[in-house]
């Protein structure tokens, strides 16, 4: 078995934490633990021709993460953290690198190789890098993992985007949070979050819909009818920034390599566990994960 591709789409930036910066961005991150897990992993971004691009090109290289990187005028991003309880809070500056991604021959090359490419709504915010990444979704190969981490950001979306967001994916990742909002937007009234994530599941013919709710617990369900729920372990927090990021990447990269669903989310939530343990994004692992689960008698 050759070793699958993992692709991400769309941001790559410093989260200036109380700590420091530290490299991050969220499809970046989802490729990083995608990597970790088993597989290769790439991102196509923009970064500016400023020294933030150059360090951040030098990061992405040590982390073992495959880089598609244009580089324009534009400065490189830098997202302002605040930690509330080890939560963060972005404040995220528009005009930046990776809001002026251009569509090029190559990028659809990289993209016709991958075996998962994931994509959020942030980078679709400007008109050029929404051009570009939604056209490079129409060359995914056939078959072809296509993750939509919803990701929601101040005021950066819109339901116009979702829709067509979710029409292109066949894979839909949310969490409790942004449910609350997609329930009025979509009016999906009087429903269990399992229910809601159903009618995702339904309405755009989904292959998976992954329901995340921080510290309780996280359900994912199929189109074959499988459905699993898991509590989330009790951890010391350091702060949770890429928590979910490295959730998805670990679940996408253990389906490819054959997990069972019930497999796949079990390495999920524990390595959700070890990142919230961690600062920033991409922390090293540890030689074998924790099973956070069996602590608790899961």
């Amino acid at each position: 078995m050759t070793t699958p591709i993992v692709l991400s789409l769309g941001e790559l930036l410093w989260d200036m934490l109380p700590s420091g910066k530290r490299a991050g961005g969220a499809p970046v991150n989802f490729a990083y633990h995608a990597m970790k897990n088993g597989t290769e992993g790439w991102a196509i971004s923009a970064v500016g021709e400023d020294e933030l691009g150059d360090e951040l090109i030098a990061k992405a290289d040590e982390a073992g993460i495959n880089t598609v990187l244009q580089r324009n005028a534009w400065p490189t991003s830098t997202v302002e953290v605040a930690l509330k309880n080890g939560i963060p809070e972005y404040t995220i500056v528009k005009g930046v690198a990776w809001d002026h991604i251009l569509y090029t021959r190559q990028l659809i090359d990289v993209v016709s190789k991958a075996d998962a490419v994931c994509f959020g709504t942030l980078a679709l915010r400007s008109p050029e890098s929404h051009a570009t990444i939604t056209e490079l979704l129409k060359h995914t190969k056939p078959g072809a993992m296509k993750f939509f981490d919803i990701n929601l950001r101040g005021d950066h979306y819109s339901k116009e985007l979702i829709e067509e967001l979710l029409k292109a994916a066949t894979v839909f990742k949310i969490n409790d949070e942004e449910l609350l909002l997609l329930r009025d937007m979509f009016d999906i009234r009087g429903t269990s979050g399992e229910d809601a994530s159903r009618w995702f599941l339904e309405e755009f013919d989904l292959d998976y819909v992954i329901l995340t709710a921080g510290s309780a617990y996280s359900t994912i369900i199929s189109r074959k009818g499988e459905v699993s729920t898991l509590d989330t372990p009790r951890v010391e927090v350091n702060d949770t920034v890429g928590a979910g990021d490295s959730f998805s990447g670990t679940f996408t990269a253990r389906i490819l390599l054959g997990d069972t669903l019930a497999e796949a989310h079990r390495k999920a939530v524990n390595t959700a566990a070890f990142v919230c343990t961690q600062a920033g994004a991409w922390p090293e692992y540890p030689a074998e994960m924790p099973d956070y689960l069996a602590e608790i008698g899961k």
